[in-house]
């Protein structure tokens, strides 16, 4: 059967293999949706039993949704604060775990930040990104990091490319 429905659509028997712990929703047209969001939500609610939970039932690996690049979400808060975004394609949004301690955080933005024009490319802004801490243990707590996103234009020679 898997060598009959090779050719059918984007279904390859050579990609068959175990990947416990993911799932997967898409629009194969590449259409954002609120329902795939939704989606994929359910599926994080449905792998909860492999959430590498220990002794502490609030404390595991963590999980999260991939979703393509929130581009009018990113628009509003940048012009919110009067900074301009190049077009979509052009800006890439780096997720950074960060030392909460200010000191140690400052050195770790500053290496970013010096490896992003080291790259040719230029820092746009950064943006903290707000946690809801409900359903996460003390011990998850007190040793969560700062989340901050570093939001990087393309250098004008960079091609637009595909993921």
């Amino acid at each position: 059967m898997a060598a009959e429905r090779a050719n059918r659509g984007l279904y390859d028997a050579r990609n068959e293999h175990d990947a416990c712990g993911v799932g997967f929703v898409v629009n194969i047209k590449g259409r954002k949706s609120h329902d795939i969001i939704r989606r994929g939500l359910q599926i994080l609610v449905n792998l909860d039993h492999r959430g590498a939970v220990g002794a502490d039932p609030l404390v595991g690996d963590g999980a999260g949704c991939l979703i393509q690049m929130p581009d009018r979400l990113l628009r509003l808060w940048a012009s919110e604060r009067g900074i301009e975004l190049p077009p979509l394609g052009r800006y890439a949004v780096a997720m950074c775990f960060l030392p909460v301690e200010g000191k140690a955080r400052a050195v770790a933005v500053q290496h970013i930040e010096h490896y992003v024009r080291t790259e040719g490319q230029s820092l746009v802004a950064w943006r903290d990104v707000g946690v809801d801490l409900t359903g996460l243990g003390v011990r998850v707590i007190e040793t969560m990091p700062f989340i901050a996103q570093a939001i990087v234009a393309a250098a004008p020679d960079i091609p637009d490319q595909d993921a």
